[in-house]
């Protein structure tokens, strides 16, 4: 599974059709530059969008709806990995090299899966800060009691649902790690133990890791239902 992301590329030529579009080829690459300027300033970050009609709620949105999906993708890694994990040590002679080969490469997708998952998370709790800071300052600055009551009604219980949302995404990050760390051990293990002895070792540890990967997958699902929640709120405040 490539869950690998292109962060940018550089620009040596304008194309034709961006010559005809002037406009069009300035939000994109002005775009570009502050994704490359300002990634370390996210503040200014979002703040610069804005001025381009990419306001921090849209931002907010994607990025739970870009976690989603790869939470699905790393569901079907880590339930993947099981199932191989079980066709090793059902291993009946043959080519053990393959089988450890086919083994480590879930284990390694699954690694990559765990690392997406858990940067998708952060992205999302990065923008969920600037989103809720400028809410909250921005309160001060009705003059009508009753809108203001109103907006902060709805900031309290937004901030409420999604602090709920963030909780269950970090029980999914929480849960991956025993299973990473049980894969690791047993793809070492047969690493340096390359023989049907080392399979009957490993048949031992099909429990914990079956178990690991029931509690990773029930997580993953309510974090998805979660999040699926939590966009159709967001969408229908719109």
């Amino acid at each position: 599974m490539n869950l690998s992301r292109t962060k940018g590329a550089a620009l040596k030529k304008v194309p034709s059709s961006f010559k005809a579009r002037p406009i069009l080829f300035a939000r994109i690459f002005l775009l570009s530059c502050l994704q490359l300027a300002l990634l370390g300033c996210s503040s200014t970050y979002y703040d610069a969008l804005e001025t381009l009609g990419v306001h921090k709620r849209d931002i907010f949105v994607d990025r739970i709806e870009e976690s989603l999906e790869v939470q699905k993708e790393g569901q079907a890694q880590f339930e993947s990995a099981l199932e191989q994990f079980k066709a090793t040590i059902d291993f009946d002679g043959g080519g053990l090299e393959k089988a450890y080969n086919l083994f480590n490469d879930e284990y390694e997708d699954s690694e990559d899966a765990a690392k997406a998952i858990s940067a998708h998370i952060a992205s999302v709790e990065n923008v969920a800060d600037a989103l809720f800071e400028e809410w909250s300052d921005e309160l001060d600055l009705y003059t009508s009691p009753s809108l203001r009551r109103a907006s902060e009604r709805q900031y309290m219980a937004t901030q409420k649902k999604y602090r709920r949302l963030l909780a269950s995404m970090q029980r999914v990050e929480d849960s991956m790690q025993p299973v990473l760390s049980t894969m690791r051990d047993n793809v070492l293990f047969l690493k340096h133990n390359p023989n049907a002895r080392a399979i009957d070792a490993l048949k031992g540890e099909l429990g914990n890791i079956n178990r690991d990967v029931s509690t990773l997958v029930k997580n993953m699902q309510r974090s998805i239902q979660e999040s699926e929640a939590f966009i159709t709120t967001l969408k229908a405040e719109r």
